[in-house]
């Protein structure tokens, strides 16, 4: 079928009227309607900070975390982008509340990149942080024994580093 793009007609003389939608005051009006519930729909698509445990707050990795980071690469043997995670803590908390329970870190990648939250009493335990690292580093939710146990020893149950016994009153409770 052949079209008459400006009189907006097919040759045998068919009035194309979908394409006149946009002339008529309906479809001025429909179109102006519409393309604020189409801008807003969108950040549907957009990672939220709402998406974040009730409290966090976006915070700059003391210089410590570049340490624990290069730790963490050298027992998984991945190398990675530590500057790729955005950090949050929830001040003062021991534990935070996510759809999976009670945590004291977690890591987890959107659409915008990684991010990692700590619950602000676990912000500068080398376990929890560097947990949420290979978390970054394997680039994946779950805890591969190979890495967690194995190789890095970080679990509560495995860790051995600083503050050990703080990691197991953590277990036991």
């Amino acid at each position: 079928m052949k079209f008459d793009t400006e009189n907006r007609r097919n040759v045998a003389g068919g009035r194309l009227r979908f394409l006149a939608l946009g002339r008529s005051r309906l479809g001025r009006f429909l179109t102006l309607a519409a393309f604020p519930l189409f801008i807003g729909s969108c950040g549907a698509f957009a990672p939220s900070e709402s998406d974040l445990p009730v409290g966090s707050v976006r915070f700059a990795p003391p210089a410590q975390y570049a340490e624990w980071f290069a730790k963490t690469e050298a027992c998984s043997g991945i190398s990675g982008d530590a500057q790729a995670i955005a950090w949050y803590v929830v001040p003062g908390a021991e534990t935070f509340e996510t759809e999976a329970g009670r945590k004291v870190g977690m890591w987890e990648r959107d659409k915008s990149g990684a991010r990692i939250v700590l619950a602000g009493n676990y912000e500068n335990s080398e376990m929890a942080v560097r947990h949420e690292m290979l978390h970054h580093l394997l680039d994946r939710t779950g805890h591969p024994p190979e890495y967690f146990v194995t190789r890095c020893h970080l679990t509560w149950e495995t860790w051995t580093g600083p503050n050990a016994a703080r990691a197991q009153l953590s277990v036991d409770h």
